[in-house]
């Protein structure tokens, strides 16, 4: 099997943003959690990444429920609890209200 490297649309739309647009990523890790989301907020230009240590149980994938961490650009850090994906959702949508 041949695999082709796809274009990284977080980042495009993070380098063509317009003043007032804001940027939410996401970022599933299994390890160095916070590292790596940092990373991606600055790589992608992005203004909030919702964070997700997808090891734990009841996190991540083919799951109702979410534990996730957020992290601003300004550099303000949030960890919540395991919450209903639809909670997460409503964290997000207050988080970016403050970015």
């Amino acid at each position: 099997m041949k695999l082709k490297k796809t274009p990284d649309i977080a980042a495009e739309v993070g380098r063509i943003k317009k003043e007032g647009a804001k940027l939410v990523i996401f970022s599933a890790e299994t390890e160095n959690l916070l590292e790596n989301a940092r990373g991606k907020l600055q790589k992608k230009n992005a203004d909030l990444v919702v964070a997700n240590d997808v090891t734990q149980e009841g996190a991540g994938f083919n799951t109702d429920t979410n534990i996730v961490t957020i992290i601003k650009r300004t550099g303000e850090v949030t960890p919540y609890e395991k919450m209903s994906k639809i909670d997460v959702a409503d964290v997000i949508l207050n988080e970016l209200k403050t970015v």
